[in-house]
């Protein structure tokens, strides 16, 4: 059974298999042998999401996350971070077999420098791990995303997943298993219905090994975005679609088909495709958080050349497109591709699975100033003692203080709780993650507080980095900006400010500026 792994074995492995022309075209059937007799969920209970699938005859060929295994008795290394201050490497593994990652093994590791991630490990026998992709017919070479840019609480976990921006993206052209010309496949990813945008393509799945687009049915791939490519699409997204090449379906027809299909919004999204290669595939979406897989089209592949039957080529790509078109953001926590087209069954299997996984529950520390812990943010401000630090809605948007009573509603609560991660650009401070968009944080750009997506840059890191102290009024707590030692968040007419004790913008005014930069710190108001 697999669970120790080494670069040399890896390599060993490649080159036995490559040995002749020959070996290369047994290779599909050496492939199934291996994953039938090595895989995990072959010869016990299906408890992981490969487990299940291999259960159902539907192996996995892939399985990357980087915040938990996805076979019950993996124990190897779930991804690889490098180190800026001296270029050394780390793999990070889970904490017991089948368990969480070690994220406290990054935050050793990355103390006091700042960390990439550069290899996410593929966890089925057949070692499809992701690298930075390089140079493809429309982008790149791609660069690795920050390692701590997605903090995210799996299963009362501390952990990260990756978040990708434009220009990031990760890569295998030479893989082992996946589908090919017309092979039966399916895959899911769980993903972030908050962090999106419509550029093309946040992707994971199937693509060309050349990394140009080399026509249609070439790719089989999720895409999740806002990107609506045939038009008359239903709602504002972001959707679950299919990027076959040249085209990122909704239905065989291309725009979608369900009138009740708007999007999904939700912080995490389980978005599946399967695909039999020939003349059928499906979509489903549904709240990584609870409640079941909603199947938003299932019927004939597009009518288009090239489509029927299809033409995978058998690379995966992550974050961007299978000619490495790297405009697109998105989150990835977990993902896998399998061998065959899985049943309903195993699919339903499986988001149970990923939903007692428990993405963004609750981290167990509550009103405290501790990485980890989930608060909310009251104002001392003589005007405002009912109200609390909030983010606006969907989009990014500017930062207030708004009054809570008996009769708010959740999304109030919900927009006033954070959670306190290590400062981003100094982990002797603060940074202030909203709970309902992972990945999100609370920053400054021209002194005023905006809720936005960390985006790895040095920049961002310093806006949203705050350092405590004790209040100015004497009592609460005042936050003070790492790269504005001297001005604090502070609140004015009912916005929030980076402000001084007296400056040039109104928010610096020195009237009432010590109870205004002031605040309590209190249990979350969202349960």
């Amino acid at each position: 059974m697999r669970h120790s792994r080494s670069a040399p074995d890896r390599a060993a492995t490649r080159s036995i298999l490559s040995i002749s022309t020959c070996w290369r075209a047994i290779l599909p059937a050496l492939a199934t042998l291996a994953l039938l007799v090595l895989m995990p969920g072959a010869s016990r209970a299906a408890t992981g999401p490969c487990d299940i699938y291999g259960s159902a005859g539907t192996p996995c060929v892939a399985a990357h996350s980087t915040t938990r295994a996805l076979y019950t008795s993996y124990n190897g290394p779930l991804y690889q971070v490098s180190r800026l201050s001296d270029g050394k490497v780390k793999a990070i593994g889970v904490l017991t077999a089948g368990g969480y990652a070690n994220a406290a093994a990054q935050d050793a590791f990355c103390k006091d420098t700042s960390c990439t991630i550069t290899r996410i490990y593929d966890q089925s026998p057949l070692h499809n791990d992701l690298a930075v992709q390089g140079r493809g017919g429309n982008g790149g070479p791609d660069v690795a995303v920050a390692a701590d840019a997605l903090p995210v609480t799996v299963g009362g976990h501390q952990v990260y997943g990756v978040e990708i921006s434009a220009g990031t993206g990760y890569r295998n052209n030479a893989t082992i298993g996946v589908a090919k010309n017309g092979a039966a496949e399916g895959m899911y990813m769980v993903t972030s219905g908050t962090h999106v945008n419509n550029q093309c393509c946040f992707d994971y799945g199937n693509a060309e090994t050349s990394g140009d687009d080399t026509g249609n049915g070439h790719m089989d791939a999720i895409n999740f975005g806002t990107e609506c490519w045939f038009g008359n699409c239903v709602g504002t997204g972001p959707w679950v679609q299919a990027d076959l090449e040249n085209g990122l379906f909704q239905s065989g027809a291309g725009p979608g088909q369900d009138a009740a299909n708007t999007g999904n919004q939700t912080p995490f999204v389980t978005a599946l495709l399967k695909n039999n290669g020939q003349n059928y595939f499906a979509l489903k979406a549904g709240n990584a958080q609870g409640g079941i897989l909603t199947t938003t089209y299932s019927g004939a592949e597009p009518t288009v050349g090239g489509y029927m039957p299809m033409h995978q080529e058998g690379a995966i790509v992550l974050g961007t497109g299978g000619d490495n078109s790297n405009g697109s953001i998105g989150s990835f926590f977990e993902g896998v591709m399998t061998m065959g087209i899985p049943t309903d069954a195993a699919d339903d299997a499986v988001q149970a699975n990923i939903v007692a996984a428990g993405y963004g529950g609750p981290t167990g520390i509550v009103g405290t100033l501790k990485p980890g812990s989930e608060i909310s943010l009251q104002s001392r401000a003589p005007c405002c003692g009912t109200s609390y630090v909030s983010h606006g809605g969907l989009a990014a948007d500017t930062t207030s203080i708004v009054a809570i009573s008996p009769a708010s509603s959740t999304t109030e609560l919900q927009n006033a709780t954070w959670i306190v991660r290590r400062g981003l650009a100094d982990s002797s401070c603060i940074s202030f993650e909203a709970r309902s968009f992972p990945g999100d944080y609370l920053r400054h750009y021209n002194f005023t507080a905006y809720r936005e997506p960390y985006d790895g840059s040095t920049q961002f890191a310093d806006d949203a980095t705050f350092c405590p102290q004790k209040g100015n009024d004497g009592k609460g707590k005042s936050f003070a900006s790492v790269n504005y030692p001297t001005k604090f968040l502070r609140t004015y007419d009912y916005g929030v400010y980076v402000a001084g004790d007296g400056g040039t913008n109104p928010w610096d005014t020195t009237i009432g500026f010590p109870d205004d930069s002031s605040w309590t710190v209190t249990a979350p108001l969202a349960p």
